[in-house]
């Protein structure tokens, strides 16, 4: 008979609960996201240009990112807080879509993963995207924000086999 599945924050009385990282060792942990934000024409525009009136965009989202990245704990209610040791955030531009695309990649030597940590990197950066060109296009959208992989714990490795959805 196969062990049925449970999500490890709901406790067996159905209630919400931190999960306990007491006994686990500490592993190497990487986890890499993705996200990206559609633009209209005016705003890709001062993307690559960098010529947006609050400075430029893709620094400003990357320190966003990274400041996110590190209060992830504070941010998502029943995340550990993580000493992390590397937070890299990256941007490929896309001409055709008008589109930014962003990665993260979080790494730490911790009992727990890093997977919200970089999700949250990248969907922060995303946010900060927006709210630097929204003067110029309320119309931009982001979507597709999903971890691509990650290693280390308990749970072994995961690597998306399909391509992100556009």
């Amino acid at each position: 008979m196969a062990k049925p599945i449970r999500l490890s924050h709901v406790a067996h009385d159905g209630k919400a609960r931190m999960v306990s990282v007491s006994e686990k060792e500490k592993t190497h942990r990487l986890a890499e996201a993705t996200g990206m934000v559609m633009l209209g024409e005016a705003a890709f525009a001062l993307v690559v240009k960098n010529k947006s009136k609050k400075g430029d965009i893709l620094a400003v989202a990357k320190i966003a990112g990274i400041m996110a990245a590190k209060n992830t704990a504070g941010l998502v209610p029943l995340c550990h807080p993580i000493e992390l040791t590397k937070i890299d955030i990256w941007f490929q531009l896309d001409r055709g879509k008008k589109a930014v695309h962003i990665f993260s990649a979080v790494e730490a030597f911790a009992k727990t993963g890093v997977e919200m940590e970089a999700i949250t990197a990248v969907s922060i950066a995303a946010v900060t995207v927006y709210d630097m060109a929204k003067s110029v296009d309320k119309g931009i959208t982001i979507s597709n924000i999903q971890l691509l992989k990650k290693s280390g714990g308990k749970s072994g490795d995961y690597i998306r086999r399909t391509k992100p959805r556009n």
